[in-house]
């Protein structure tokens, strides 16, 4: 066989006495790595798992981390960007006061929420979501099987109620008529909240909120949906509370995820309050 393959004989004799060996560090790194991989579902790309495996102790650079993942046969099921069509027109009596300012100073200053829905085998699942901009952090969130303004209250009931009731707080979203039905609006007023609304046709007006819905579908939702509507609501709180939150790093964030965003800006504030 060496000859047939033009290899020197002492060459085949040292490869067989001295095997290639891994060693224990790059196996300690790359269990790691497909820990990371793995919840988060098989969505973290290069970039992500760079920002995790540093949280776990391991100061990687993306080169190493793009030839793991080709070696050990990891693809991320991140999908390429999407264009979106704009529009101006605006909603008759309720205004963009946002006006895409997505940086407040601290948490519970401004949210914002949407609607999307899934497919669950049989029927469609409806999800809305509350988010602090300050973190992206989902606040609230609720499930339903029609898209009404129900579902909608539901999420902001919970946000509020999570939230310790803030006072001073601008709520943002489309021009969904979950948002602005006489119930929605009244629910915005008894809890002190003002609402400003995106202009028709303009989602980027509300682009926080997109892209969340597309992490989720990208990230973590198979793309054919659900096989019921139990295995629906039970993914989507996985996500939010189990990966999303608690883990997946942003780069609004500074590469922290929304809770350790928080917890940080928490310490920094009480630093400055102990310091005054």
């Amino acid at each position: 066989m060496c000859r047939v393959l033009e290899i020197n004989r002492s060459s085949y004799r040292y490869w067989r006495e001295h095997p290639k060996k891994t060693p224990p560090e790059r196996l300690k790194l790359i269990a790691e790595l497909k820990r990371w991989f793995g919840l988060s579902n098989g969505s973290a790309g290069e970039r992500t798992l760079v920002t995790l495996l540093g949280t776990s102790g391991f100061k990687v650079s993306r080169w190493l981390v793009n030839k793991l993942m080709k070696q050990e046969g990891l693809v991320s099921r991140q999908l390429p960007q999407h264009k979106y069509a704009a529009a101006e027109k605006e909603h008759l009596s309720i205004p963009n006061i946002l006006g895409r300012k997505f940086n407040p100073e601290k948490p519970n200053q401004v949210w914002c929420g949407d609607v999307t829905y899934v497919w669950t085998g049989s029927r469609w699942l409806y999800l809305a979501v509350v988010i602090d901009l300050f973190s992206r952090r989902v606040v609230g969130f609720a499930t339903s099987n029609s898209p009404s303004s129900e579902v909608t209250k539901k999420a902001l009931r919970m946000a509020y109620e999570s939230r310790g009731k803030p006072k001073g707080l601008l709520f943002h979203s489309d021009q969904g008529c979950h948002y602005t039905s006489k119930t929605y609006r009244q629910l915005l007023w008894r809890s002190g909240i003002r609402q400003s609304l995106s202009r028709r046709g303009n989602c980027w007006d509300n682009a926080p909120t997109e892209r969340f819905f597309r992490s989720f579908k990208t990230e973590w939702m198979p793309r054919s949906g659900y096989f019921s509507f139990a295995a629906g609501v039970s993914a989507i709180t996985q996500y939010i509370t189990g990966y999303y939150n608690r883990y997946r790093p942003h780069k609004h964030n500074g590469g922290l995820s929304p809770l350790a965003a928080e917890a940080e800006h928490k310490k920094t504030y009480n630093g400055l309050a102990s310091f005054s």
